[in-house]
């Protein structure tokens, strides 16, 4: 029995119970975090799977990949594979770079910054029809892409910006889930007090905008560009089938789609190579704004 004198000089006694029950309690902490971290791993190795069956088939031939189907262990046709992609004539991998990095890119910067700004004006200001602009956007969440592409297609043409980038870029700032993402993590995190100060000071909403919200938000931006990006360069539907026809313009994934060959012969670990391709600048992206998520969840762990 052990007894512990506080400062009142009262002698507080831990009972045999206690003592009992101290063991019991480490060895449940225990057990709760091995199966804690033996959930985290086994989710985290089902996430990379399938990124490791893609880059092990990049090395695989084709008969290879027919005959024997998945594979965890490397084979030696990397080099054929890459001597293939590159002979194609219409296969154009850094053209397709660009292409995608610039639309993506345009479309990312123009999406994340006026979503910020919509929701800075729908949180830091009272005005008439608040409510309903914001019902709107939610109603435009309900709308799939694809209903709105032939409408959009003949929009384009008639304005004579088909086969241009603008029609990839521009709409991106009208992008309805950013904004109600943004408006949700601005609504507890932002400190009205600051921008009353700040006003008090002189300084202009666009000013405050880019000084005190901006900072604010980075977090929230950091995430939703790691989406706006990943959108942007993996669509296929719309450049492809609507709008792009010049080659020269094509994005990395409409080069791929180059790769798929007839019914009689399609080099299968050509095209893994090719989306080995198109998945590394999306790891590069996403490696690069972590930080900012992990630094925003830890606030909001230190905030809560």
């Amino acid at each position: 029995m052990t007894l512990i004198m506080d400062n009142n000089g009262v002698q507080p006694e831990l009972t045999s119970i206690q003592e009992e029950n101290r063991p019991k309690k480490k060895k449940k902490a225990i057990v709760f975090k091995i199966v804690a971290y033996a959930v985290c791993i086994f989710l985290a190795l089902l996430s990379i799977f399938p990124f490791w069956v893609m880059f092990i088939n990049a090395t695989r031939s084709s008969p290879e990949i027919k005959a024997h189907g998945v594979s965890l262990i490397p084979s030696t046709h990397l080099a054929q594979n890459i001597d293939y992609i590159t002979k194609q004539g219409e296969f154009k991998a850094m053209r397709g770079f660009v292409n995608s990095l610039i639309i993506s890119i345009g479309s990312t910067l123009c999406g994340i910054y006026f979503s910020t700004m919509t929701a800075f004006a729908l949180v830091a200001y009272e005005w008439k029809l608040k409510n309903a602009f914001f019902t709107f956007i939610m109603a435009i969440l309900m709308i799939p892409a694809q209903l709105t592409g032939i409408g959009f297609y003949k929009f384009m043409y008639k304005i004579h910006m088909t086969g241009s980038f603008i029609p990839l870029i521009i709409p991106s700032v009208a992008a309805a889930g950013t904004v109600f993402f943004m408006r949700q993590y601005m609504k507890p995190s932002l400190p009205m007090e600051i921008l009353q100060s700040a006003r008090i000071d002189g300084a202009g909403e666009i000013r405050i905008f880019h000084t005190i919200v901006l900072p604010l938000m980075k977090p929230a931006m950091a995430t939703q560009a790691i989406f706006a990006f990943v959108n942007s360069w993996n669509q296929l539907f719309m450049p492809q089938m609507l709008l792009l026809r010049d080659k020269t313009k094509y994005t990395m994934p409409m080069m791929v789609s180059l790769l798929r060959g007839d019914i009689y012969k399609t080099e299968f670990g050509a095209i893994y190579v090719g989306l080995a391709m198109t998945v590394l600048p999306l790891f590069i992206v996403y490696f690069l704004l972590s930080k900012y998520i992990i630094a925003g969840i830890a606030l909001g762990g230190v905030k809560g």
